[in-house]
């Protein structure tokens, strides 16, 4: 059994789902806290055919904020890029999302029609899982996001053909615009084909027309399925 629920859930319109869509909040957040900050931006973020599954990640210490307890999906032993990835903590919450997948396709959600995407921490985990940990899903989105220089993702790359999106602020001074960049560049030159969008005047934060983006990315790469 997973350890990161309860789980804040938005439900299709339809009568059940074709499609899920599991997002990953950033460090110290939580799948409430990310949601309502969505809903705050768009009162409206859903889709009729598409359950959106937001997480809370565990309580664990974390080093950049000097060993003190925060809900974060794994270690890092700096915010850079420049340092080693704590592998013992991702592979620690590896378990945990490839149950949450596990769990929707035991619902009946094909594991090609499911999306997992996140924000800054979260989107650097969704890039694990998909490129990593559960080959073969629908997609992966990363917005505000980066992987280390020598990530374990480079070095060990599984499911080339799951298609990427990554938005990310040219004012961000916590994860600077440049790291996202290079870690789409390096996934490209892996084989990865994808879509990077710079965010204008934006920090490191969510804007509505990132979201309203990440829509209709995620209704085409989990379009409704048509009736017999």
């Amino acid at each position: 059994m997973s350890r990161i629920k309860p789980l804040r859930i938005i439900k299709p319109t339809n009568s059940s789902n074709t499609g899920s869509v599991i997002f990953l909040h950033g460090s110290g957040d939580t799948g409430k806290g990310i949601l309502d900050w969505i809903k705050f931006l768009i009162r409206d973020f859903s889709l009729p055919h598409v359950k959106f599954i937001f997480p809370t990640a565990p309580v664990r210490p974390y080093t950049p904020l000097d060993g003190a307890l925060s809900n974060v999906w794994f270690n890092r032993y700096d915010i850079t890029p420049e340092v080693p990835e704590h592998v013992e903590t991702l592979e620690d919450i590896k378990h945990d999302i490839k149950s949450l997948i596990s769990e929707e396709i035991d619902a009946g959600i094909p594991l090609n029609r499911i999306v997992i995407g996140g924000f800054s921490m979260g989107g650097a985990l969704a890039l694990h899982t998909a490129y990593r940990f559960t080959p073969g899903l629908a997609g992966v989105f990363a917005l505000s996001s980066f992987l280390n220089n020598e990530s374990e993702v480079y070095k060990n790359i599984q499911a080339v053909n799951t298609p990427l999106f990554m938005c990310h602020g040219d004012r961000d001074e916590l994860v600077p615009q440049e790291w996202g960049e290079e870690t789409f560049n390096n996934l490209t030159k892996l084989g990865v084909k994808g879509e990077f969008v710079p965010l204008n005047n934006t920090l490191h934060e969510l804007k509505k027309n990132e979201l309203e983006k990440l829509l209709e990315w995620i209704k085409n790469v989990i379009p409704p399925e048509r009736g017999p």
